[in-house]
């Protein structure tokens, strides 16, 4: 049972090894504003309030507040 788990494991890895990485013509559209992680800064702001809101016992990122997140 070691062995063909050991063989399946085997075989997985080598499987992950003929991955490579994009090509010159498929890098065309990852460099696109919407591909990014946190483009939209309205929307960023958005949900660091309501982080800060719920986290606001172990302090999240400000000065804190309720939990409702109406401060």
């Amino acid at each position: 049972m070691k062995k063909a788990i050991s063989a399946a494991c085997v075989l997985v890895l080598a499987g992950c090894s003929s991955l490579s990485p994009p090509q010159a013509w498929e890098k065309g559209n990852l460099a696109k504003p919407e591909m990014t992680m946190g483009s939209d800064t309205l929307d960023e702001r958005f949900v660091q309030h309501i982080y800060s809101s719920k986290e606001n016992a172990s302090g999240g990122y400000g000065v804190g507040g309720g939990g409702c997140g109406c401060n």
